[in-house]
């Protein structure tokens, strides 16, 4: 690990190879679904990289290593059970020519008109016109803060209404 971190391509290349079947069986213990593991691997090498520096060559090399990799499949693990919370398995795909044309665009324009002055002017500034929050916050004349809760609140009350 000294020549990697002296900038030894061929030790680095050595290195590499010889954590990859290790690394991946580390990482498909703890991830289910195999897109994951191939992105986890991924960004375990990257973050790998980018913390050379920080190893201590007087240290064993695969705690730090599986440290890392813990660190990236912990992550990789919330990413999914988010996803997974917010996903529903349905016996039969939805007839997407079942709802009256444009009445998503209705519902949406009703929300809006429901809401708030102050949180519909945040939302539209921000979410239809693309404007930054900051850019939003200056024409809003209040401050990044309020009119993140704004937006926020808004969203939330959209949501809410789209799903009755």
């Amino acid at each position: 690990m000294a020549r990697v971190q002296a900038g030894d391509r061929d030790a680095y290349r050595a290195l590499l190879d010889d954590i990859g079947r290790e690394l991946t069986t580390f990482l498909r213990r703890r991830l289910y679904d195999p897109a994951d593991v191939d992105d986890a691997y991924q960004d375990t090498l990257l973050a790998l990289h980018r913390g050379l520096h920080t190893y201590d060559p007087a240290r064993p090399f695969e705690p730090w290593l599986f440290a890392i990799a813990r660190h990236v499949a912990s992550d990789y693990a919330r990413a999914g059970a988010r996803r997974a919370a917010r996903e529903r398995l349905v016996d039969t795909m939805p007839d997407p020519g079942a709802g009256a044309p444009g009445a998503l665009g209705v519902q949406l324009a009703r929300a809006l008109r429901a809401l708030p002055p102050s949180q519909r002017e945040a939302f539209t500034m921000v979410h239809v016109k693309g404007m930054t929050v900051a850019e939003a916050a200056e024409r809003a004349g209040t401050t990044t803060g309020a009119l993140k809760v704004r937006t926020h609140r808004a969203s939330a009350a959209i949501r809410s209404a789209l799903s009755r």
